[in-house]
């Protein structure tokens, strides 16, 4: 399952993100992954949770992200939450392409024993995006 944490910047998107992260790791009987641009959550997030810093990869763009979160899943297969923030600075600010990224996500949560869920922080308010992306808002 893929959900959407929407807001503008400094609207709080990123703290709810963490306690996410940490309901996500006293629920889970898997793994938790918390994916992050650069390294600034390694002190609010649980040191259960695997923390993530796309940056160290070079990991930009939506393509690359994809392929990213693809790996992250083979390699681990007790994956049960991924969160990930800042999700238009990784990928990019063309809503048409984070639509489409989306989507692939999507099948990517449903291609596996046990559903995975996916929640990502998207620094634009409802109005700015398409019918597409909003489908993933909860």
């Amino acid at each position: 399952m893929v959900s959407l944490i929407l807001g503008k910047k400094g609207s709080g998107k990123t703290k709810l993100l963490i306690e996410k992260v940490n309901e996500a790791i006293e629920k889970s009987s898997g793994n938790v992954v918390c994916i992050e641009k650069s390294p600034k959550l390694t002190y609010d997030v649980n040191y259960r949770a695997r923390l993530i810093d796309t940056d160290h990869y070079g990991v930009s763009g939506y393509e690359a992200f994809y392929g990213f979160l693809c790996g992250i899943c083979a390699g681990d297969h007790d994956i049960t939450d991924i969160l990930i923030d800042a999700t238009l600075r990784i990928g990019s600010r063309d809503y048409n392409e984070l639509a489409a990224f989306l989507d692939k996500v999507d099948a990517l949560s449903k291609n596996h024993v046990e559903e995975k869920n996916f929640v990502f922080t998207v620094s634009a308010d409802e109005a700015e995006l398409p019918e597409d992306v909003l489908k993933f808002c909860k």
